[in-house]
Order: C-alpha cells, then sequence, then structure tokens
C-alpha cells in the first residue's frame, strides 16, 4: 500500500496530483528503466585536502552522471530521491510532454523523501541540455545537483573525442565547507557569485587528448548566478552551436558571453605538439581564470575542422511573423515585496522582483493563473522588456524560440530556450505555441527565481 502523507491528505491524495505520484510509482515496477538517478547527500572533496560535507549529487559516491540519449528514441530514468527532503527533476532544454517537464505543482507533485518517480519521454531535438532539481532549488543547487545530458545527432559529425563541461561555482570558505548560499542584498540586485569555479567539480583539471584530434567540448553553465566571458586560447577552436541549436556558420571561440542555464558546443582542433596546451578561460574584470586545460599527447592525427559535418537544425518550426501575436512582459522589482508563502519546495522569505509587476508566491499547489494564455500552433511575439539595472537570462520550459531583435545590440538569429536580457533592454523573440501545457518561465539566476521573478505560459488547444 501507497503512503500517503500529510500533504497528499490536504490535497485529497487521489487528486490529480496524487495521480502524478503514485502513476510514476507504478510504471517505475512494471520493468527497468534506461537510466536510474538516486538524489543524494555525500560529502565530496572540491578543494585539495578537504571533504566538503552536506553537498547533493544525482548519485550516491560523486558528481552527476552525464546522460547520453538519442534524438527521437524514448527514453525511461527512475528519479529516486534519498533526501530527507522533497525534490524534482526539470530537463533544461528540452521539449517534451508537459507532464514530465519537473515542475513542483505545475506538471507534478515533488518527489518527497524515500519515493520515486520514472521520467519517460522522447526527445526531439539533438545538442548539449542539463537537468536539475525545480524545488528547494537555490540550496540543492547549490549543493552540487546540477548534471549534463546529451542528446546525440542521427549522424555522427565526425569528433575523435566527446567532453562535457559541467561549468559551475560553489560557494565555500576557506576551509572547504559551505558558506552562506545567498545574501537578500545580493539577491535584489544581481545575484550572489560563488566563491570557487568548478569544471565536473574539479578545480581547474587538466584533460589529454591525442594530438592533432578533433574534440568536442560541451559547456554548460549550470551556475545559479554568473554570467561569463568565456574563450578558448591556444588552439583552433570554433563554436558550433548554442543552447543544443547550431549555428548558420561556426564563429571563432572568443568573446563568448554565457549565462546561468545555457550551453555552447564548441569544435576545438588539439595541436600538434605536446607543449602547446589550450585553456578554457573565464574572463572576469578582477583578473581572468582557466577553468581547465586541454593537453595534446602522443603524435599527431593531423586531422582539419574541415573534416567535420555541419550540424543539422533541430525540427524547431519557424513563427509566423507577418501574423504573429505580440505579447509583453515586464520583469523587475516587485511593487509590494510580500514575503512569499512557505511552500516543501523551500522559500528565501524574500520578494524582490516580479513578471509584469506580479510576484510569483511559491511553488504551492495553486490554482494560479498563467501570465499568458497562447493557443496551440499560433505564432507569437514576446517582447521581454527589463525594467530594471540587472540582467535576467529568462528561461522558457517546453518550447524555443528565436532571437529577433533589441533596443540595444545587434542579435544573432539565434534558436535558443534561454535568452539573456541585459540591463534596460527591450528584446523581441519569436515562437510557435507547438507545446501544450503550462510551461514555467523565469529568470535563471536562481536567487531571482526564488524571490518573485517566476510565471508560466499556457498554451491550450
Amino acid at each position: 500500500m501507497t503512503r500517503l502523507s500529510r500533504r497528499d491528505l490536504l490535497l485529497g491524495g487521489t487528486g490529480v496530483l496524487g495521480a502524478f505520484t503514485l502513476g510514476g510509482l507504478v510504471s517505475a515496477k512494471a520493468q527497468a528503466a534506461d537510466h536510474s538517478l538516486t538524489i543524494a547527500s555525500l560529502d565530496h572533496s572540491i578543494l585539495p585536502e578537504t571533504m566538503t560535507k552536506g553537498m547533493m549529487s544525482f548519485a550516491t559516491d560523486g558528481p552527476p552522471p552525464v546522460l547520453r540519449l538519442k534524438r527521437g528514441q524514448k527514453t525511461s530514468i527512475d528519479v529516486s530521491n534519498a533526501l530527507d527532503e522533497a525534490s524534482v527533476v526539470h530537463w533544461h532544454g528540452l521539449r517534451i510532454a508537459n507532464a514530465m517537464d519537473g515542475v513542483p505543482y505545475l506538471t507534478q507533485h515533488p518527489i518527497e523523501a524515500g519515493q520515486s518517480f520514472r521520467y519517460e519521454f522522447t526527445p526531439p531535438d539533438a545538442g548539449t541540455f542539463w537537468y536539475h532539481p525545480h524545488c528547494n532549488t537555490l540550496e540543492q543547487m547549490s549543493r552540487g545537483l546540477t548534471g549534463m545530458m546529451i542528446v546525440e545527432e542521427d549522424e555522427d559529425p565526425g569528433f575523435d573525442e566527446d567532453l562535457p563541461l559541467n561549468i559551475r561555482d560553489f560557494r565555500l570558505g576557506g576551509d572547504g565547507q559551505f558558506i552562506a548560499f545567498y545574501k537578500a542584498r545580493n539577491a535584489a540586485r544581481g545575484g550572489t557569485l560563488g566563491t570557487v569555479s568548478t569544471v565536473n567539480w574539479k578545480v581547474a583539471p587538466t584533460f589529454d587528448f591525442a594530438a592533432g584530434s578533433l574534440v568536442r567540448l560541451r559547456l554548460a553553465v549550470t551556475d545559479i548566478t554568473r554570467v561569463g566571458t568565456y574563450e578558448i586560447t591556444g588552439g583552433e577552436a570554433q563554436v558550433i552551436a548554442i543552447d543544443s541549436n547550431p549555428l548558420p556558420r561556426p564563429v571563432p571561440a572568443k568573446d563568448l558571453i554565457l549565462s546561468p542555464g545555457q550551453r555552447a558546443d564548441i569544435a576545438l582542433r588539439v595541436p600538434d605538439r605536446e607543449e602547446e596546451a589550450v585553456t578554457l578561460r573565464l574572463k572576469r574584470r578582477n583578473g581572468d581564470r582557466d577553468l581547465a586545460t586541454f593537453r595534446p599527447r602522443g603524435q599527431s592525427l593531423r586531422r582539419e575542422l574541415r573534416e567535420l559535418k555541419p550540424l543539422k537544425p533541430n525540427p524547431v518550426p519557424e513563427a509566423d511573423l507577418a501574423n504573429a501575436e505580440v505579447m509583453e512582459f515586464v520583469f523587475g522589482w516587485s511593487p509590494e515585496g510580500d514575503a512569499p508563502q512557505p511552500s516543501i519546495c523551500g522559500t528565501l522569505g524574500y520578494t524582490f522582483w516580479s513578471i509584469n509587476r506580479k510576484a510569483w508566491p511559491g511553488d504551492l499547489p495553486g490554482p494560479f493563473d498563467p501570465l499568458a494564455t497562447l493557443k496551440l500552433g499560433k505564432s507569437y511575439i514576446l517582447r521581454l522588456r527589463n525594467e530594471s539595472p540587472n540582467a535576467h537570462p529568462i528561461h522558457l520550459h517546453g518550447v524555443s524560440f528565436r532571437l529577433l531583435q533589441s533596443n540595444k545590440r545587434k542579435l544573432p538569429p539565434l534558436v535558443t530556450d534561454t535568452a539573456l536580457l541585459l540591463e534596460e533592454e527591450t528584446l523581441d523573440v519569436a515562437l510557435v505555441a507547438d507545446n501544450p501545457g503550462d510551461w514555467a518561465f523565469h529568470c535563471h539566476v536562481i536567487e531571482h527565481q526564488k524571490t518573485g521573478l517566476t510565471g508560466f505560459l499556457r498554451i491550450e488547444a
């Protein structure tokens, strides 16, 4: 007999939200899943000779695993929660069925302590994605719950090696232990930066590759705050995709701005000589930081970037701009500042931010009204207007959109799911409302998300 929590009883137990959890548990017992994740606490060494206590992972013994899927092939992922608190998993950037999107109450009941849930979906797009909790989001992500997901192309583009790079900070003190995950005054501004930069949970790791080989570097910024400028130095490198979508033509891997939630695929030709190291560098006003080093080894394979096959565009529908409806969304501070309501998924205790001057009250059963209702199959232009002096990476679940124009800069015609909205910028993006459901729409600076800069769009027939 399935145990019902006090919250289940408050929600009616066998109602719609209860059915999310019970359905996941029943299906998980039918047959083995393609992948399994266990959300667990652990101690792990980030700084040398120091064990950081109280980290969290999607594995019991180390960093979150890299999940590899095939485009167009159905997959199942069993998620077991070994924490003593609720969690849930969102698959960032994937255009999948709403019930599998992993947003508490909006798409499913939170996965409570000791419970499991089976996610089943068919990824329609190839590229670099990632996954993270959407419950008690700030603390769980800060403790380590960010993992990468790769959806492979139908046709091999021809790389010799493929390296996912999970780029994120941790807020650690000199003793290697966690310090406060945020400061309220920073949450009301640009956010609280981490103190230790890592790649794949390591500080400045070194990776060895065959000299003269072609390597696909998959950068995923899973940090909760940092908007950074990245570059590859010391080797021939080109950006070939942003946020899982191929670029019309490759561009040099320099001055690449990535905000929380964004990804970049880089084609690297490893130098021919062992003394010619390549560096992934984070450019900063207070001094650049080398995040990772790539070293050539052995006799050169003498490959060339031109040997690679171009990545094929993902099947994202093109908006009909001539007949698109314009919808405006205003991002700024909260006009009221009321404290958010207590929630199983945590609260920071503050409301600083809002969309259309309405702050998200917290991850609660609701019901809540959507920010806007879109008609299935119709084209829209979303006008994103930032009233604040702070940048906001705006992420839309379940739907991809194309950048159109800005009042502050020239934009490339990129297809994405996360757009960096600069301070006091107005940005137009276009989409086709092709995926029905209630889709979260929020800033991916997690302090902003958890203090009001969240809502959802409804797509209905």
